[in-house]
Formats: C-alpha cells, structure tokens, sequence
C-alpha cells in the first residue's frame, strides 16, 4: 500500500547513503525512478537527482521537472515528455492535495543538497503543474512544490463518541503562506454575470446567497506571475475552476472552448485579455 506523509521515526534532514537504504525505510520506494507514484493514486515522494536541466531549487519551493524524452546515455532532452504515469501521478497529488516527500540527492546542484549521501527534506505540496518548452527546446511538464511548514501536533478538542473504539480526532496546524488578493475585482466579475458560470451557465443557489468561484486565467504568483485584474479573472463553477485549472478544457482566441464543448460566454463589461488565454492555453495544452 502507497504511504503518503512522514514515515514515522524519519525526521526533516536526516542522510542516508544510498537510494537502497530511502527505499528500505519507505522515504523512496523505487530504487531508481525519480517520481514514485501512480496515475490513479498520485505521487507520495520524489528525489531530487540533478539529472532534469530544467529544475530549479529555491528551499522552500522547488520547481521540479517531469519524467521521460531523456537519452539515456547522455541524459539530454530529446523529446517532449507526456502527462501519463508518474508525470501524471504528481498532477493527481495537486488536484487531490496529497503531501509529498522530497530528497535532495549529492548529484542535485543545489546549496540545499548534502555534500555526500542522500537528504530527506520533508512534506511539500504539489501547488501547480503546467506545461512549456525547456532549455533543450522539448515540451516538459513543470511542478512547483511547495514546503509545508513543519507541522505541528497540538491536543486540541476533538469529536468524541461515547464508544471506547473511537479516539479522539488528531489535529495538526499547517502554516501556508497565501497570496492576498483583490476580492472586489473577483467580486465585481461575478456580478456581471450574475454568479452564473461563464462555461455551463450554473449559479449555485446556497443559504446564503449565490455561489462562483474567481479563476485566474494566468495563474497568480511565481513562477506565472499573473496579475490579479479583472481581465484576468473568470466566473466559473466549482467543476469547470478544477477543470480550468488542471487543464481539463482551454479557451481558443475566439472564446470557443477547447477540450468540452461551447463557448465562454461575455458581457460588455467583462474584457478579457486574450493574452491570458493564450498564456493558459500554451501551458496546458496537452501534446499527442
């Protein structure tokens, strides 16, 4: 059974000498693969190799390049790489919001890295995936993982049952540092369309009044660095925000939808930047 989280008795730092040993004690089962996960399950660690030129380490956030299109002699990008298997499996632990372990190993260039053997790091987040042509020219698929800050196990109130054979709910406090962002803009977009979906025309009736989600079309933050304007912004369900988001469906130059079928619908109010749309486009459209 995959284990996704700490091992326990494993702790933040530690150095082992050898892919051998991360697989025996369960950091990194595969003893050679960078990505250990699955398409249907998602990806519970990684090992930073140095063997991807377009990696990048930052610490705390670490933009991490996919599996596949490598020459296995010289180690350079020949061909574009797909988002099947464990290419796959880390844009599942996103969309689920799986934790995964990470490894620097002593090949990977990087201030972070240990000089010899092989570093546990910790928890991090898959935040995003997208697609872009790399140094080598060939279409890679990007991750950018984040650090989860340690956690920390506090006693606190948890649901109780009168029955012996329930525990006490464990609760563990998360440190995340989120992006502050405008809520009028966001605002102010689902008032033109009146909550309604810009994709599927649903507005989700709740107690307390009409439900949409805002969806950047170019991402905000690093490494996308979208600005948080209203030409940038969506009226979308909660189904089509995931969907937009992980690259289920794009927008054509024309707001014809690509990958479902329709159209985006418009009012006068809301001007889209098409710049946008193609950025998103290019970073998500799937290569056959």
């Amino acid at each position: 059974m995959r284990k996704f989280g700490e091992i326990e008795g494993i702790s933040r730092g530690q150095i082992f000498a050898n892919r051998a040993e991360l697989a025996k004690v369960g950091i990194h089962p595969p003893t050679q693969a960078g990505i250990s996960g699955s398409s249907k399950e998602g990806a519970d660690s990684i090992v930073l190799s140095g063997g991807y030129e377009d990696d990048r380490d930052y610490g705390d956030r670490i933009l991490y390049t996919g599996a596949g299109g490598r020459d296995e002699n010289t180690g350079r990008q020949i061909a574009d790489q797909q988002l099947t298997r464990t290419n796959l499996a880390l844009a599942k632990s996103k969309l689920d919001q799986l934790p995964v372990r990470v490894t620097r190993s002593h090949k990977h260039k990087s201030e972070f890295s240990p000089k010899e053997g092989y570093c546990y790091a910790g928890l991090y987040m898959v935040e995003d995936y997208w697609r872009e042509k790399g140094i080598s020219g060939h279409y890679i698929w990007h991750y950018s993982l984040v650090s989860c800050e340690r956690l920390e196990s506090k006693e606190q109130t948890g649901i109780r049952d009168n029955s012996p054979d329930y525990k006490e709910t464990e609760r563990k406090a998360v440190v995340v540092n989120r992006i502050i962002r405008d809520s009028t803009k966001a605002k102010r977009v689902k008032e033109w369309h009146r909550y309604q979906c810009q994709v599927c025309g649903l507005a989700l009736e709740t107690s307390a009044g009409l439900y949409a989600e805002a969806a950047h079309i170019q991402p905000l933050g690093m490494p996308h660095n979208g600005p948080d304007d209203e030409s940038n912004i969506l009226c979308l369900c909660p189904n089509h925000h995931i969907l937009f988001d992980n690259g289920g469906f794009t927008i054509n130059e024309d707001l014809s939808l690509n990958g479902i079928d329709g159209d985006l619908v418009t009012t006068k109010k809301h001007k889209i930047n098409l710049n946008f749309v193609a950025y998103h486009q290019a970073h998500n459209q799937k290569i056959d």
